[in-house]
């Protein structure tokens, strides 16, 4: 007891609000370490189902789409029918969806069990977001946001490697299997420690099934065309700008809906306060920048200097423990001088640290890069939950569900669109520098440092690519700025919120 007290004192945070938290990160952890560890298996499966890469490639894009269905209805699903009883709900689909995935004979019935994967991982997240910032309270934003932050942020570094790990010494069904039983400890967590609250029909109102109609299949659309302009290199592919353009005009549509309607699926309305707005850019532009360098940093581990996944994986360490370590000081300072300014140092920092990778060849020292990873994850856990923290400081209670719809939803297409762009940029780079390079040469790269010719051109590949990840981080400032000078003029009310308002 007195250990939990030491916990609560240290984080800022109430034993209430404590237990929610550790109740959420169980399930942010599981459904995020997934998709990292299942993208490095993909190969093993081709290999074990008899199947070509672009077939099981479906095995990723599928869950991924499932995402995009259902993360617009969270917020609504959350004031119908409480918090508590989706996310329970949300675990209870993904743990099944892994157990069936790991027993599944056939890469078609695969698929289909990761639909049902993905419809309870989509809603895990954002439900447990909604939890926690409503029992929080916006004076405390910025710590509960540092707690949930820790597994956001750490499963892209760690995912390869407890994927490359589990692929090398055991069957490719125990990437799903290791789910269950953190499921289940999930579940009875969750039932233990959640408290009951209230759901409201009033409040929920009726289900906004035009706007749905447009939005979830419009993001699906978006994020299937941004993963095949990945997967192609290029935007001249049909199934890479049809779907592009189809979901572009979806949501287009949705907006026009959602400015008209009382009661929008997502609230649009939100976006007027410009507190709330320059928040949700920068954390759209700083998703792009940081999500699209955590495809192209274990590329570079694994293609340009030749390491396995494992290997390439425990590299990225020093990155995650840099995020380790600033996450807890960013909550608590953000809380004091609010989300603005920390995001500001953090992406500055994320910045300069950015530049060695911009200018390294095949002489840089290993070394040398493990301290700037380090110094890159300060700046990485200094900045993305900072900046979300800024939005939800702005929100009434009522406010938070669909405001964490619309901020997941900001979220999953900027990270997309950052690592669609860099991939392309990588794809053309080494096609460019490699004589005999495809477009998708780094996808079928061989374990080994390559010959040193071909090395360092790799290397020069991976700097240009860097250059362009700079760029992007360099663009997030812009917004960055413009929410600390939004968040001098917001004055957060003093208010409290108790757990027993939050779940139901």
């Amino acid at each position: 007891m007195a250990r939990s007290h030491r916990l609560s004192a240290a984080l800022g945070l109430e034993p209430p609000v404590l237990r929610i938290a550790a109740v959420v990160v169980v399930g942010a952890i599981m459904s995020i370490l997934d998709t990292t560890i299942v993208n490095i298996a993909l190969r093993t499966l081709g290999r074990d189902l008899h199947s070509p890469l672009e077939d099981v490639q479906w095995v990723s894009t599928g869950y991924l789409l499932a995402l995009a269905l259902v993360i617009p209805l969270t917020g609504w699903m959350s004031e119908r029918f409480g918090a508590r009883r989706i996310w329970l709900t949300s675990i209870v689909l993904f743990t099944a969806g892994s157990a069936l995935c790991g027993l599944a004979p056939s890469l078609g019935l695969l698929i289909v069990f990761r639909l049902l994967q993905g419809a309870g991982g989509g809603m895990i997240m954002p439900v447990g977001m909604i939890m926690l910032a409503q029992a929080a309270g916006p004076r405390r934003i910025g710590s509960v946001m540092s707690v949930i932050g820790v597994p956001m942020l750490l499963a892209p570094v760690f995912g390869p490697a407890i994927g490359g790990l589990i692929i090398d010494n055991a069957s490719w069904r125990w990437i799903f299997y290791v789910n269950v039983p953190i499921g289940v400890a999930g579940v009875l967590l969750g039932l233990r420690m959640l408290p009951h609250g209230n759901a409201s029909r009033q409040l929920a109102g009726r289900l906004d099934l035009l706007g749905f109609s447009m939005l979830s299949p419009g993001l699906a659309a978006l994020l299937f065309g941004l993963a095949e302009v990945a997967q192609h290199g290029s935007l001249a592919a049909l199934d890479a700008w049809l779907p592009l353009l189809a979901g572009a005009l979806l949501v287009a549509g949705f907006c026009v809906h959602a400015l008209r309607d009382d009661r929008p699926l997502i609230d649009l309305r939100l976006f007027a306060e410009n507190a709330f707005s320059t928040a949700a850019a920068t954390t759209f532009l700083i998703g792009a920048a940081l999500f699209g360098a955590l495809l192209v940093l274990p590329l570079f581990f694994q293609v340009a200097k030749g390491y396995t996944p494992l290997h390439a994986g425990l590299l990225l360490a020093p990155q995650g423990l840099g995020v380790a370590l600033a996450m807890p000081f960013a909550g608590r300072l953000t809380d004091k001088v609010g989300g603005g300014k920390v995001a500001l140092f953090g992406i500055i920092v994320f910045s300069i640290a950015t530049i060695p990778f911009a200018v390294l060849d095949a002489s840089t020292s290993l070394v040398w890069l493990e301290v700037v990873l380090m110094v890159r994850g300060i700046g990485v856990g200094s900045t993305f939950m900072p900046a979300m923290a800024a939005a939800y400081a702005t929100l009434s209670h009522e406010a938070v569900p669909r405001a964490t719809s619309a901020l997941n939803v900001i979220q999953r297409v900027g990270g997309s669109l950052g690592t669609a762009i860099l991939a392309v940029i990588l794809q053309h780079e080494i096609a460019s520098r490699v004589p005999g390079a495809s477009g998708g040469g780094f996808g079928s790269a061989q374990a080994g440092a390559p010959p040193a010719p071909v090395g360092a051109a790799l290397h020069h590949a991976f700097a240009a690519t860097f250059w362009w990840s700079l760029v992007m981080t360099l663009v997030a400032l812009v917004p960055t700025v413009l929410l600390v000078r939004a968040t001098r003029r917001v004055r957060v009310p003093a208010q409290h919120v108790t757990p027993d308002a939050v779940a139901g």
